[in-house]
């Protein structure tokens, strides 16, 4: 996924061949410059659904860290399961 070559194109570019533009984006992402600045990146769906996927990944890894880093006594397991009705 992270080694995906990037089309560069100029926003009226874009406008001209929309639906090219459309099609080349559900293999490489576009990077669309306006002035010669970065303003946008298309991306197909599938590539955005793994790109959401992975950062909520990355989310969940920093709260376990976090939750981990807290300070105060252990909570058995047993008890855990008890408090939250498991047991």
């Amino acid at each position: 996924m992270y080694n995906r070559t990037v089309i560069r194109m100029k926003a009226a570019q874009v406008r001209q061949n929309f639906a090219e533009t459309l099609r080349r984006s559900h293999d490489d992402p576009v990077a669309i410059e306006r002035r010669g600045k970065l303003v946008a990146v298309l991306v197909g769906a599938d590539q955005f659904e793994q790109m959401r996927q992975a950062m909520e990944d990355l989310e969940d890894i920093a709260a376990f860290d976090a939750a981990m880093a807290e300070e105060g006594p252990n909570l058995p397991w047993q008890q855990a399961k008890a408090d939250l009705g498991w047991a």
